[in-house]
This record gives C-alpha cells, sequence and structure tokens, in this order.
C-alpha cells in the first residue's frame, strides 16, 4: 500500500528539500560574514558563492536523495526512521559536494561549507517534523484518506490493522473488517459482513483498498474471492499465512517471470556486512592500543589470585549456526562447568535459569571482572578472526541452543556480537534465550547507526554495572 504514495505529497518533498539546500546555503554565507570566525573574507561574501554552486548543490542533493530513497515510503514510514533516512542522505550529499568545490571552486571557505552542512540539516529536520505535526493536527490523516477493507477477523487480520493504524499519516483508515460466520474475533473494529458481502460492503463504505488476511484453511475461498473482486476499481493485498514459517523477512521476486515468495535469505547485504566488518575492524584496531596493557594486568591478577588457566576457552554457536571457540578472561574456579548442573535451575515457567548473582564458584578477581565487563576483552580477538561482531547477538552455549524453538535459531542470522540490543536493555537481568525477541529487533532494524547506538549504550551500562554478574 505504500507505493500508492501520493505523487504530489512526494514532488512536495522534493521541491522543499531543493529550496532548504538553497535556503541553507544563503544563511551560511550570512553567518560566515556575521560571526567573527575564521579568516577575513572582505566586504562582499556574495561574491564567493558564485550562483553556479547552488544550482549544483541542488543536483548535487536531488541525486543523492533520490539514489538513497530518502522518499520511498517504506523508508519514511516512521518520523524517527525517516530522519535518520534525511540525516543520512544529506551527509552524503555534503561530502560530494565538498570534494566537488575543492576541484572547482576552491576560494570558498570551508567554515562557510560546515556552517552550510549544519543549516541544511537543522532545516530538513524541522521540515519534516512540521509535517508530521501537522498530518497529526488532522487526526493523523493528510488531504485525503484511502479506506481499507479487511478481509479476515483473526490474528493475521489484528496485525494488518496495527500496521494501517501506524501509517495512518500516509492516509490509511480502517474501514472495518469482513470475515467468516464462525471464527476466531481478535479484531477490535467493526465487522461489517462476512466474506460473501466483502463486494457488497466495498461498495457501500466506498473503500479503495481491499486486504486479504486469511489463515491457510480458508484459502479455498481467496481465489474466488479475488476474481469477484476484480469487478471494482479498488487495489487489491493479500497477506500470505507463511508468517510461521518466516525466518526474518517475507519477500517477493521474479525469477525468469515466475513470482517467488523468499522466506529465507542472507538478512545483510554484501554491502552492508562489509561495512559491518570494516566497522569491527577500525573499532577493534583502535581498542586493542590501550587494552592490551590493562589485559596484562588483569592476567597477572587471575594469575595470582586462583590456580587454573588465564583464559576461559568454551564452544558456543556462532552465525548460521556454526560452533567456535569463545575466548574469556577465566573468573570461576578450575572446575566451573563440572558444577553448572548443580547450579542451573528451572523457574515456573519451564524456562532453565543458568546464571545466577552471587554464584559461589566466582573468584574474587572474577566478581569485579564481570561487573567491569573486563572479563570480555579477550573476545576482540574473536573479533579481529572474523567470528564475532562488535554488535550483535550473544552467542549462545550448545546446550542452550539444543533447547530452543525454531523461531528462537532466527537470531542466528547476523554475525553474534560482544554485545548487543539485549545487553543494553537488561544485560544478566534478563537471560538472553528467553528475549530472543530483542535480538530479532536488533536484526530486523540493523544499520551501522544503531550499532554505533547500542556501543555508546553498553559504554553506560557497563560504568553503571547493570544487571553484570
Amino acid at each position: 500500500m505504500s507505493k500508492q504514495f501520493s505523487l504530489r505529497f512526494t514532488l512536495f518533498l522534493f521541491l522543499s528539500d531543493l529550496v532548504l539546500v538553497c535556503l541553507a546555503l544563503f544563511l551560511a554565507t550570512q553567518v560566515r560574514y556575521v560571526v567573527p570566525l575564521g579568516r577575513d573574507l572582505g566586504d562582499n561574501i556574495g561574491e564567493n558563492v558564485p550562483h553556479a554552486v547552488y544550482g549544483l548543490a541542488a543536483i548535487i542533493w536531488a541525486i543523492t536523495f533520490l539514489t538513497l530513497n530518502a522518499y520511498d515510503p517504506r523508508e519514511i514510514s516512521f518520523l524517527s526512521k525517516e530522519l535518520v533516512k534525511v540525516v543520512e542522505a544529506s551527509l552524503f550529499a555534503w561530502l560530494i559536494l565538498a570534494g566537488v568545490l575543492y576541484f572547482s571552486y576552491r576560494d570558498i571557505s570551508r567554515l562557510l561549507i560546515l556552517y552550510f552542512f549544519g543549516f541544511d540539516v537543522l532545516l530538513v529536520i524541522l521540515h519534516r517534523i512540521v509535517l508530521r505535526a501537522g498530518f497529526l493536527s488532522r487526526n493523523g490523516y493528510r488531504y485525503h484518506t484511502r479506506r481499507v477493507l479487511i478481509v479476515g477477523t483473526g490474528e493475521i487480520a489484528a496485525a494488518v490493522a496495527r500496521s494501517v493504524r501506524e501509517h495512518a499519516w500516509m492516509g490509511l483508515v480502517v474501514a472495518g473488517y469482513v470475515g467468516p460466520e464462525h471464527g476466531d474475533k481478535a479484531v477490535d473494529g467493526k465487522i461489517l459482513g462476512t466474506i460473501d458481502e466483502t463486494l457488497d460492503v466495498a461498495v457501500r463504505h466506498d473503500i479503495e483498498e481491499v486486504v486479504i488476511a486469511l489463515p491457510r484453511d480458508d484459502a479455498h475461498n481467496t481465489r474466488q474471492l479475488i476474481y469477484k473482486l476484480q469487478a471494482l476499481p479498488v487495489n487489491i493485498r493479500l497477506i500470505p499465512d507463511y508468517f510461521d514459517l518466516v525466518f526474518l523477512r517475507l519477500d517477493f521476486e521474479s525469477f525468469s517471470g515466475m513470482p517467488l515468495l523468499t522466506l529465507k535469505e542472507p538478512v545483510l547485504d554484501p554491502f552492508q556486512r562489509l561495512e559491518k566488518r570494516a566497522f569491527d575492524l577500525i573499532v577493534t584496531g583502535l581498542v586493542l592500543i590501550p587494552a592490551l596493557p590493562i589485559m596484562a594486568l588483569i592476567a597477572l591478577a587471575i594469575r595470582l589470585d586462583s590456580p587454573g588457566p588465564i583464559l576461559f576457552r568454551q564452544k558456543r554457536v556462532g552465525e548460521g549456526g556454526v560452533p567456535f571457540t569463545i575466548l574469556k578472561f577465566r573468573t570461576m574456579r578450575q572446575d566451573a562447568e563440572k558444577l553448572q548442573a548443580h547450579h542451573n535451575h528451572v523457574d515456573d515457567e519451564g524456562n532453565v535459569i543458568h546464571k545466577h548473582e552471587d554464584d559461589p564458584r566466582v573468584t574474587r578477581v572474577g566478581r569485579f571482572l564481570r561487573r567491569a565487563s573486563f572479563d570480555e576483552l579477550p573476545q576482540l580477538f574473536n573479533i579481529l578472526l572474523g567470528q564475532m561482531s562488535l554488535v550483535g547477538p550473544r552467542p549462545e552455549m550448545p546446550w542452550l541452543v539444543d533447547m530452543y524453538e525454531p523461531w528462537q535459531r532466527k537470531r542466528f542470522e547476523v554475525p553474534q556480537g560482544l554485545t548487543g540490543w539485549w545487553q543494553i536493555n537488561g544485560r544478566s537481568d534478563k537471560p538472553m534465550h528467553l528475549h530472543t525477541e530483542d535480538d530479532l529487533y536488533y536484526i530486523q532494524h540493523y544499520s551501522l547507526l544503531l550499532d554505533v547506538k547500542i556501543l555508546l549504550r553498553t559504554i553506560k551500562a557497563v560504568v553503571l554495572g547493570h544487571g553484570a554478574y
């Protein structure tokens, strides 16, 4: 339905962004002239920014924003997602412009170009926020609404309704439902009739979008219903009931003219994987410089505190379910793993709890290392070897993975991480095998910016020592 996003609205966004680019450049010239920073530019700064530069900036912004899909409804469905997208596009466009000016208009002040980027980001963000506020003042809708009829009254239909309401600002509104006379009623809206009455309901309520959200058991009704709806001027959408089989994303593609429904494929595309790996290597390399002397002191403290090896090696399950050996500083007595079964217990819901606060097997130095999360430092070498990533779901122990339900295995679709969304939202206070939803949220919303955000929040969690034991 997002593809039906108004052409007029998209053109409005596109043209207004170009106007804002020119306005940002104009404001930057004025501020550069008024604010007494940098070298003296003389009496007339206007001569330093030719009109051609305004046109050049507009062209670069137009091409960059279109290339990065900054106006794709699927990319701007939520305000936070839209703001990230336009800031990202603005940064790329600004870098391109700075490079072009270096080889053409080199006399333009570099400080002016910095001012320009700040004004541009500020203006496009304010522009989007004001637009959303305008939609909210109209009860969440734009100037034209499209009425949606949902065929079905079960869980799938309820999920569709929630999604439509989340996208109400795009002009979508749920008119009601039609469904079987006898069946699940999981929806909270008005049921306008039965499935046999779908055509009459669509005409009577001026429906523009029909979404068929029937379970597989009712598939025999779907074909005839679609044939009947062909006679009406409505858009027909079909929600396939394969969500229980889908790993992370459900995509359609054409293969030699044959429509395919993709249930499982790599989550990270080749560029994202390269981007993530480069980020891991750069950050890990920088962190290792101050970390190595600290690790040497930790090794000495472990050796003096208790008998046993300095490093603790354990089999963990990595990306794709491939096992590897994880490295940690030893924080427990030497025979701790042999006693693991005696310390496990099952909660009231039948879940195995294997990690406890005040575990008697933890050594004195080990307790400090856990509180400070210093025991994880050797995993920087796992990252350098490509066995882990800085950010991702934590690698789990094989015996716990054997107890996973099928849907929980989706967490192994990306590189396992030193830290992740789960850790910054609870750390050890929330056993990770019981909160796979956090890992799936990270996978579905992956971006390099999210990785940076998680790393920054991890530092805060480590400093406060929340849930670390």
